[in-house]
């Protein structure tokens, strides 16, 4: 079996009911991807939770070590770490209360996938959430 996104329309509805992105792999640093989009993300309007365990804050938000670690309500985990990891956040994602699982471009991962599936969850693979909110919300 192989990796079968949303359609479009369904991303359009996630994007549109989302309001909180918690987002594995945030760096701190403004040169790199993960940053640059979860601050444009942010400034759509989406509060943004970093999950990064070696950062206290980014974004002016407060980051957390993990997606166990985090006390507040959020409707997508939007990961930017490699491939591999997939399998391990995705064990963690089922754990918490969120339904969408988004892997940025470039980043998929078959075992986590089905996982992510059996688990209920909508699985976006290999997708720039950026690149989605624009194309779909058209900002």
């Amino acid at each position: 079996m192989t990796i079968q996104n949303p359609e479009q329309d369904k991303i359009k509805e996630i994007l549109e009911e989302a309001k909180t992105i918690a987002v594995v792999g945030l760096s701190d640093n403004p040169e790199r991807t993960s940053y640059q989009i979860s601050k444009i993300m942010q400034e759509n309007g989406y509060r943004i939770i970093p999950v990064n365990p070696k950062v206290n804050e980014v974004l002016g938000e407060k980051a957390y070590p993990a997606l166990k670690d985090i006390d507040i309500p959020f409707d997508i985990i939007n990961v930017f770490r490699r491939s591999e990891f997939l399998p391990e956040i995705a064990e963690e994602a089922v754990q918490t209360d969120a339904s969408i699982f988004w892997a940025q471009q470039g980043v998929e991962n078959e075992e986590a996938y089905q996982y992510l599936k059996q688990h209920d969850f909508t699985v976006i693979m290999d997708t720039c959430i950026k690149v989605a909110h624009a194309v779909t919300i058209g900002k």
